[in-house]
């Protein structure tokens, strides 16, 4: 069934990780509980695996698929992939019951270049949203449905399309070459076959809400989900401005830094997402898409200070 991104009211997702150690499956099973009981469009996982097949990923979407009535959207990189690796590994998820997935190139391993053998077969994230869509295509080519009142009549049914989303970049690809490249790429995903789009991290409403405005003038047609990251210590943020490029919101890094305790530092970071949360909604965005980092309950606190209500569920389970 596709992501419904309708409103009202606000829908929400989350993205997670696997476990690093099979001791952290309880808690994360319990994370997955608490976030499910908000009835989000969907939970995201990132891809955590080596070779070809879906590993601890797959067991984290298959638990979402079986003890929750969320739909479950899988990461799947470009990055080290092979055709005939990446082909597998999509059939792997397919035939797990997992038909929604983020298309995404992938960062290159520490202290490789972009023109390192590393990047293997497929080149951007668009050819992977080409590849997704092929194999759903290969796997079940049609469908055949009986004719009422004609015995023996059969018609082709239209196949069940798979959701794919993609990343978009409101400040910019750290990679880019020209100042339009970002919205330029996210235009080749759309015509690819990607029906969604997921921001990375921004910390100031204006910069998700103008890249909206741009991608539209631009031609740039499906929804664009904003993503949003709790920062809530001086070290997230060192490491995550580190990974993502992304410019340093002065006013945000003083307040954590004039707060001494973790508890105060977390405020901060609630408060902050909860804002912009609140404010992105406010500008027209479709959802909210957040970073939970594995932990419920800060992204909860989020939602709750920001006032948005848990979508209700909808009437045909997504399984």
């Amino acid at each position: 069934m596709p992501i419904d991104l309708s409103t009202p009211p606000v829908p929400i997702s989350f993205e997670v990780y696997p476990p690093r150690t099979e001791a952290g499956w309880p808690a994360l099973h319990e994370t997955i509980r608490h976030l499910a009981s908000v009835d989000p469009r969907f939970i995201s996982v990132t891809y955590g695996a080596g070779g070809s097949t879906g590993g601890r990923s797959l067991e984290l979407l298959t638990h979402i698929l079986r003890e929750t009535d969320v739909e479950p959207l899988a990461h799947l990189t470009c990055v080290g992939n092979t055709w005939s690796g990446a082909n597998a590994l999509i059939r792997e998820f397919l035939d797990a019951g997992i038909t929604s997935f983020l298309a995404l190139r992938g960062d290159p391993p520490v202290g490789a270049t972009q023109g390192d053998a590393f990047l293997g077969d497929l080149e951007s994230s668009a050819q992977l949203v080409q590849l997704i869509d092929r194999v759903q295509a290969e796997r079940e080519p049609y469908a055949e449905a009986p004719i009422p009142g004609v015995p023996g009549a059969v018609r082709v049914d239209r196949r069940p399309k798979v959701d794919i989303a993609v990343a978009a970049f409101p400040n910019g690809h750290p990679r880019s070459r020209h100042a339009t490249e970002h919205i330029d790429a996210l235009l080749a995903k759309e015509a690819a076959g990607a029906t969604l789009a997921i921001t990375q991290l921004f910390f100031e409403a204006d910069d998700y809400l103008g890249f909206v405005a741009a991608s539209r003038e631009a031609g740039v047609t499906i929804p664009i989900l904003p993503g949003v990251m709790p920062i809530t210590s001086p070290a997230r943020l060192r490491r995550t401005l580190e990974l993502t490029e992304v410019p340093r919101p002065d006013a945000l890094a003083a307040a954590l830094e004039a707060e001494e305790t973790p508890e105060g530092q977390r405020a901060v970071g609630v408060a902050h997402a909860a804002a912009l949360a609140r404010a992105v909604v406010d500008g027209g965005a479709p959802g909210i898409h957040l970073y939970a980092f594995n932990n419920h309950d800060t992204v909860l606190a989020v939602l709750r200070d920001a006032g948005i209500v848990a979508p209700v569920r909808m009437p045909d389970a997504v399984r």
